[in-house]
């Protein structure tokens, strides 16, 4: 597809002020989640809990909540936060501050440099549906993710997907809203096509569809 704008890369972030953030637990993780993507805050912890790493990178933060609750397998990880959006950043960075998070403000479509070393984990959770382009252009940030992990390490998120689910009236209209709007960019996302980009650069690759959702999990490949 043609390369999108500027203004459709800010659309998809923009909504997340400090109103927004202060009341994203309970609005998109406690009733979007559970009664209209179904697949509620609880699933998306436990595959935290599970994946995570004492050397990880969060990209697309929201309200940071899932960072503040998982269990990191040390009690002192290394946590690194990035987003476009400076409110999420600094919301989240100051919820999880007994973690001293580094903080990285970038377009993950065009960049996502870090200092220091790679990390064994990434999360990308509920981001990938607000970044502007189909899985094909989106695909761009797993290049950009294999930058900055170390041989081995796990990529995992999860992402709300319009196509090949069965979604109910609320729901697909909640979504056609959010996408006329541009806070969603996912008409043509499926659980398919997110494989198939994916399977191109990862090894390990687990696509499951759950209610609205696709969670996802791949690990780069070990030298």
């Amino acid at each position: 597809m043609d390369e999108v704008t500027q203004d459709q890369v800010e659309a998809g972030q923009a909504v997340y002020g400090k109103l927004t953030l202060a009341a994203y637990d309970k609005l998109v993780l406690g009733v979007s989640c559970s009664y209209l993507w179904r697949c509620d805050a609880a699933t998306l912890l436990a595959r935290y809990d599970r994946l995570v790493s004492d050397n990880h990178l969060d990209v697309g933060v929201g309200s940071g909540y899932f960072l503040d609750h998982c269990r990191f397998p040390s009690r002192t990880p290394r946590v690194a936060l990035m987003d476009l959006n400076e409110s999420s950043l600094a919301h989240t960075a100051q919820r999880i501050s007994r973690y001293n998070p580094e903080c990285y403000r970038r377009n993950v479509l065009e960049d996502m440099t870090v200092s220091g070393k790679a990390f064994n984990s990434v999360g990308m959770n509920l981001l990938l549906h607000c970044v502007p382009g189909d899985f094909a252009y989106k695909g761009r940030i797993f290049d950009h993710a294999l930058t900055v992990m170390a041989p081995g390490a796990v990529l995992f998120g999860a992402t709300i997907v319009s196509q090949g689910i069965k979604a109910n009236w609320f729901a697909r209209r909640l979504m056609n809203l959010y996408v006329r709007k541009g806070i969603f960019s996912n008409q043509h996302d499926s659980a398919d096509a997110l494989r198939a980009e994916l399977e191109a650069r990862f090894v390990d690759v687990q696509v499951e569809v759950k209610g609205c959702m696709a969670l996802f999990s791949a690990r780069a490949a070990s030298e």
